[in-house]
């Protein structure tokens, strides 16, 4: 543990102290609360509500409020939080982050922070990883919110705007980041106010929070639009690049880059019939030959991406799970669909895009709970202003977790586990294999097969299908393989439910979990191993590792490949340094990460600048705020910018001043001819024609700058200083083009 950590426990400690007095404040409200009847229990939310009118603040009626949740889940559900459920709650109404084990009722922590924050009336956005989890989280609470007078609802995919619309409308609303985060953008491009379906961006609660604002955060949201494309450039970049010999190119994997060497562009200009590869006109052809590159040496098949159907589909490297409808930018995904001698479809244009950092960083309070974020909490803090409080177990932790085993082969590894899971089927302990990938998971699959041992394979299926199976992985010789996050968010019982079972199962050990490689990310394993031993349940878990897994060939020490080369190929390996050098690998790759999250923020907030001016222009045109006044401010700046450009100095100011009376009045005798009403009408539809055209011109521009700006750092500029400084001059003309042609087709 760093002295960092140390210090970062030691004020959870701190924390925990001055939580507790709160709790015990609550504890002290319950004799009285329970003493009332139902319908006086109810009538607490008039209470509360007419407090805050009286000008009480949510600080000032917690205690009291979270005595009538518990007292409100009790009745109905027969469920009572407990003190540490209480302090996780505490933690989320503050606006931090509650780190929890799994298994310690995450779900029923949230309802107190959600109800007490629901009473202000804004709307209380309760954030899942998927839908099947936001319509059960949802299902699970609202009895609880509609017992006390609350109306609750969920957004999930494939909804009408119009039925999303009331679904924000309640008091708290269920939904993915996803969905959230493309309202809003979709929010920020219809045509009027009634087609807007989002409302205030109050207070929002994430669940999972790290793999939403951590492990998400490097793919922005993006609303695309199909462009017509020719997939020549894409067929002919993949019949290039298998004529290319190893030294014509230089592949990077731990940066995951890869370009031609001089004897490769020699070959490409040969190949495209031109003199030089890299002028501006062969940019294209020199794109599709790198994209065509990383579809054939980066992307893996069944790691990276599936074929279904006909279909490329991605594959999410933290789930393991189909990212059903996404797909891979700047012509990427044109160039795995040649690699797969698929039908190749239209590349898409951005319409609107933001990250989900700056999403997130929108809402007036955020607070998030998950069981691994401790690791992460320095960013936690920088992107988000959310510290990490560790919160207490209810119970002990029982489980064991034994030291990783190391073997120099992908192959002894393999046969290791076989013998661990055979050995351990055996006893009737029931066991969860977690692996990296949905290829490693199929490779597991096919060995036991072979043994002739039944068991349970989670790979790329439904979330609802998934929390099913993963739901049964305690009961006894149950063996699950799965990828590392699959089934995130259900708990898994000993036993299934059944009481008899579960003795069992507790005498056997608990639940055995199995990795089978080390993830770039501590948490995904932290998360792995969370999966056994919860409330006080046995339970253990193991890693096994080779020399030859992702994370150790890339990033392990050389130290490391010299051992190995004495060591024959089936041998285990036990030297303790080396075991030490997994971790330092993990914490390599999480630097990286973050310095790759930091630099997408970074781009990200220069545009965010120019979207929420774009945003705050589009709502007040929307909304009707001063559309005339507006326009009248376009004409005088257009005429004052003719009148600096052409005419001379010496021309009296009131001249000026004359012509912009005589243009607003001419304005003024349209507006006489077709009515107040039709005249607004028409200006709103042209101001957002020519706002949207533009800006969509705008964000495909940056894109392309952004591309092509990294190379500043060679010479010796900073790369996002030259991005903001260009792309505000970009966006300065855009604005100006805006007001410009709005100006003509109004006249015209």
């Amino acid at each position: 543990m760093t002295p960092l950590e140390k210090l970062l426990n030691r004020s959870d400690k701190t924390e925990i102290k001055k939580l507790n007095k709160l709790v015990d404040e609550i504890d002290a409200l319950e004799e009285k609360i329970s003493s009332l009847n139902d319908e006086e229990l109810k009538n607490m939310t008039n209470i509360f509500k007419e407090k805050l009118k009286n000008g009480q603040t949510l600080d000032d009626i917690l205690p009291e409020a979270f005595a009538v949740v518990r007292e409100a889940s009790k009745r109905v559900l027969g469920m009572r939080q407990y003190r540490v459920q209480l302090i996780g709650g505490i933690v989320l109404h503050q606006g931090k982050i509650a780190e929890m084990r799994t298994g310690e009722g995450k779900t029923l922590v949230a309802v107190a922070p959600v109800y007490l924050n629901a009473l202000s009336e804004k709307g209380v956005h309760v954030v899942t990883v998927n839908d099947y989890l936001a319509k059960r989280d949802k299902e699970l609470m609202e009895p609880v919110y509609n017992f006390l007078g609350l109306t609750a609802g969920v957004i999930i995919s494939g909804q009408e705007s119009i039925e999303r619309k009331e679904q924000y409308k309640f008091d708290i609303t269920y939904g993915t980041n996803n969905e959230f985060g493309f309202d809003y953008l979709r929010d920020n491009m219809v045509l009027s106010k009634d087609e807007m379906v989002q409302r205030e961006l109050n207070f929002a609660i994430v669940d999972e929070v790290d793999s939403i604002l951590i492990d998400e955060a490097r793919t922005p949201l993006i609303i695309s639009g199909q462009i017509e494309d020719d997939e020549k450039p894409y067929r002919l970049a993949n019949v290039f690049i298998k004529m290319l010999l190893p030294e014509d190119i230089s592949v990077d994997y731990k940066e995951k880059t890869v370009s031609l060497t001089e004897s490769g562009i020699k070959k490409a200009e040969m190949f495209y019939q031109t003199e030089n590869l890299m002028n501006t006109e062969n940019m294209g052809n020199y794109h599709h030959i790198i994209q065509a590159l990383r579809a054939d040496i980066l992307m893996q098949r069944d790691i990276d991406y599936v074929v279904k159907n006909n279909e490329v589909m991605i594959v999410d490297e933290f789930t393991g799970r189909v990212m059903d409808g996404r797909r891979f930018s700047e012509g990427l995904h044109q160039a795995i669909e040649a690699k797969e001698n698929l039908e190749i479809q239209n590349e898409s244009k951005t319409l609107a895009t933001i990250t989900y950092q700056n999403y997130f960083r929108m809402y007036n309070k955020l607070s998030g709970m998950t069981g691994t974020a401790k690791t992460e909490e320095n960013e936690f803090i920088s992107t988000y202003n959310l510290p990490v409080v560790q919160i207490p177990t209810n119970k002990p932790v029982l489980r064991k977790d034994l030291e990783d085993k190391l073997y120099k082969t992908e192959k002894a590894k393999y046969l290791a586990v076989l013998k661990t899971i055979e050995s351990v089927h055996l006893t009737g302990q029931p066991i969860l294999v977690g692996t990296a990938s949905i290829e490693k998971s199929e490779i597991l699959s096919y060995l036991l097969n072979k043994k002739g041992l039944k068991h349970q394979l989670l790979n790329a299926k439904n979330d609802e299908e998934e929390a099913k199976i993963v739901a049964k992985a305690g009961k006894l010789n149950a063996i699950t393989i799965a990828t590392n996050m699959a089934g995130r968010g259900t708990d898994i019982s000993l036993g299934g439910g059944d009481k008899e079972e579960e003795k069992k199962v507790k005498e056997l050990g608990g639940l055995y979990v199995i990795g089978t490689e080390r993830h770039e990310n501590r948490r995904i394993d932290n998360q792995l191993r969370g999966r056994s031993g919860r409330q006080g349940d046995p339970g253990i878990s193991r890693f096994y590792v080779s020399l030859e897994d992702e994370v150790m060939k890339l990033y392990g020490s050389s130290k490391s490949k010299k051992i190995a080369e004495k060591l024959a190929d089936d041998e285990e390996i036990k030297d303790k340094k080396l075991l030490k050098t997994i971790e330092t690998s993990q914490q390599t790759l999480e630097m990286k990460n973050f310095g790759i999250r930091k630099s997408v923020l970074e781009y990200d907030n220069v545009i965010n600048k120019q979207r929420e001016l774009i945003y705050e222009d589009r709502r007040k045109v929307i909304n009707g705020d001063s559309v005339f006044n507006h326009i009248n401010e376009m004409i005088e700046s257009e005429v004052k910018e003719i009148y600096d450009e052409y005419i001379s100095e010496g021309i009296e100011k009131y001249i000026e001043d004359y012509n912009i009376n005589i243009i607003k009045e001419v304005y003024k005798s349209r507006e006489d001819l077709i009515g107040n009403e039709a005249m607004r009408s028409w200006e709103r539809k042209v101001i957002l024609h020519f706002v949207d055209n533009y800006w969509i011109d705008h964000i495909d521009a940056v894109e392309q700058l952004k591309k092509g700006i990294g190379l500043l750092a060679a010479g010796q500029k900073d790369p996002v200083k030259e991005f903001t400084v260009q792309s505000f001059d970009m966006f300065d003309d855009i604005n100006k083009n805006i007001n410009k042609d709005a100006l003509k087709h109004l006249f015209a």
